[in-house]
């Protein structure tokens, strides 16, 4: 491993450990040169599958542009940029474990909206609302029926 202070290629391992809820490994290497310590972390290279978009066109999966998303839905309103780092996290996993090598982006959309109507229904309704392209006021007012017996169900379930 190359040091970052005097180019030098070759360190030593002084420790080791889990990091990112053992998603990666954090190793301290010292360089056997200038002797100054940094750290380099370890992870799987995951490799995404690749987006099939409704026109039929294909790209690859961005994460950046899926957090956009879900940041516009979610702009002005209580919800934390861990939170949404965790919906992104999470639909991500479930892309991965389907262990396909093309996916729909329709996929996408709906795993994001299931997991922004657990998580607020402003932002799940904002992200619906662009994600299936309401045509008429009708379409959104069925989708905010169904948001309220979705909830009224979630409430119940609660006492």
């Amino acid at each position: 491993m190359r040091c970052p202070f005097c180019g030098h290629h070759d360190s030593r391992v002084v420790d080791s450990r889990q990091a990112r809820d053992g998603g990666a490994v954090r190793r301290r290497r010292e360089c056997s040169a200038c002797e100054r310590r940094f750290t380099t972390y370890e992870c799987v290279e995951e490799v995404f599958p690749q987006i099939i978009k409704s026109d039929g066109s294909r790209e690859k999966y961005d994460r950046i542009k899926a957090k956009k998303g879900v940041r516009l839905a979610c702009s002005k309103r209580p919800i934390a940029t861990t939170a949404i780092d965790e919906v992104i996290d999470r639909v991500e996993r479930r892309m991965l474990q389907r262990g396909e090598r093309e996916i729909s982006s329709d996929w996408i959309g709906s795993a994001i909206t299931s997991e922004l109507r657990t998580l607020d229904p402003v932002a799940y309704i904002r992200f619906a609302s662009v994600y299936r392209g309401f045509s008429d006021i009708e379409e959104f007012l069925h989708e905010l029926r169904d948001l309220d017996r979705f909830q009224d169900g979630d409430s119940a379930d609660e006492s």
